[in-house]
């Protein structure tokens, strides 16, 4: 159990899991998975995995904060046309 798996793609751009990392991630047949394509290569998770990485990625940002600012934005610029 070292992390690392070699894997191939098969026909149709498929791929296995090996068994023992299925097991290891609670993967079954139908388990929704999600692949993100980021500038330093591809990553496959669960869509319980990913959901610490996406409030990690959100985790200080003010959301609503910047909504409201472009708004402000959006509304004075189409004030002054």
């Amino acid at each position: 159990m070292n992390g690392t798996y070699q894997v191939t793609m098969g026909d149709r751009g498929r791929i296995v899991i090996p068994a023992e990392l299925r097991s290891r991630a609670g993967l079954a047949e139908g388990t929704p998975l999600v692949l993100i394509d980021s500038p330093s290569g591809m990553l496959l998770v669960s869509r319980d995995q990913l959901k610490p990485l996406v409030w990690a990625e959100l985790a200080g940002l003010d959301l609503v904060k910047e909504l409201l600012a472009d708004r402000r934005s959006d509304s004075s610029t189409e004030d002054a046309a």
